[in-house]
């Protein structure tokens, strides 16, 4: 088959036609083979159900790397446009019929109409299309300002690893136990660790996102050693840092069964709890993940079973304040927020003329 060649393949009762099938979107490395894009896409249709409870009617910003993950290759970002790969949050151009999507607004008052998977095709296009991460936001498509999903981001500074996150990931388990929530943990893709849980969607992304700093704020009194919630990088030390901000809107993190630019194709994997002290980031791969989903299912199946309240994270967080803690700062490209404090680096407040 020559490069320029297309191939049909099966989407879950749709044919999904994939063009350059043989480009080579991962390079082969010294542990792992070389990942086409025809790789790419079969990867996701091997993982579907799972793929597929990740997205489902949420809207999703698209990481698309046309190009493959190559040497040189610059992602654009906020900051830095004109990269080769880029996040796209409008549905792309030439979309199928059967892809739908969902109106969202941005902190800036903008909106987009985003790609709002249902089945399995959805994801398989998107591939094809030289996606290689899904972003999906904490929200469905029939209640966009209403999160249904809670998200620890347990984020592991220089000097600290996956092992260190998961340490605090125990404790972590620990605390949802204490408050009657079912947390659903998964490896980042890289040294991190996230932990998912459902909640009734009743509340704004501003209390999620406090329900989180408190979450954070008891994690940190627990392990103060191993923990901060500082936004700062330069206050956080050879800690695990708690972003809260992942629960802000317009927020978002690489889903379960997402792959990963790195070398070698890592995935996001959903694990067990009892998993997660025993396994490596590195063993979950576009090559090793769709033989441990046929022979395990997805990890996850039950997070759709409880929908838990957020009261008593925001109870706490409201008791906080009450002892003189305030809001956190947001991301810097947010406009200024309600009860914000001041945004500005503590070095450089220092160093301001008084």
């Amino acid at each position: 088959m020559s490069p320029s060649e297309a191939t049909i393949v099966e989407a879950g009762g749709r044919e999904l036609r994939v063009s350059s099938p043989d480009r080579v979107i991962f390079p082969e490395t010294d542990r792992s083979p070389a990942v086409t894009k025809l790789g790419i896409v079969e990867y996701y249709l091997a993982v579907g159900s799972g793929i597929v409870r990740a997205l489902e009617r949420r809207p999703t910003t698209l990481e698309r790397w046309p190009k493959g993950v190559h040497p040189g290759i610059v992602l654009s970002t906020r900051e830095k446009g004109g990269g080769d790969a880029f996040f796209q949050k409008r549905i792309p151009r030439g979309a199928p019929d059967h892809v739908q999507t969902a109106r969202i607004e941005f902190p800036s008052g903008r909106h987009a109409d985003e790609i709002c998977p249902t089945e399995v095709a959805d994801v398989g296009w998107a591939a094809h299309m030289g996606t290689i991460t899904f972003h999906p936001w904490p929200v469905r498509s029939d209640d966009v300002d209403h999160p249904d999903e809670l998200r620890i981001d347990l984020d592991p500074q220089p000097g600290t690893d996956f092992a260190d996150a998961v340490r605090v990931a125990a404790e972590a388990r620990v605390l949802l136990e204490e408050l009657g929530y079912t947390g659903f943990p998964k490896t980042s893709g890289g040294r991190g660790v996230h932990i998912y849980l459902r909640i009734e969607p009743r509340w704004t992304f501003t209390e999620v996102r406090r329900a989180a700093i408190a979450f954070g704020r008891e994690l940190e009194r627990r392990l103060p050693d191993e923990v901060t919630t500082k936004w700062w990088k330069e206050e956080r030390g050879e800690r695990i840092f708690i972003d809260y901000n992942q629960n802000a809107r317009d927020r978002t993190i690489a889903s379960a069964y997402s792959i990963r630019p790195k070398p070698g194709a890592p995935v996001s994997a959903p694990v067990t709890w009892d998993e997660l002290p025993e396994v490596a980031p590195e063993d979950f791969t576009v090559a090793t993940m769709p033989a441990r989903f046929a022979e395990l299912g997805d990890r996850h199946a039950a997070i759709d079973d409880t929908a838990h309240s957020l009261q008593p994270l925001l109870d706490m967080y409201e008791n906080d304040i009450a002892q003189g803690y305030g809001d956190l700062p947001y991301p810097p490209d947010y406009p200024k927020m309600p009860g914000e404090p001041k945004r500005i680096q503590p070095s450089r407040d220092r160093d301001r003329p008084r």
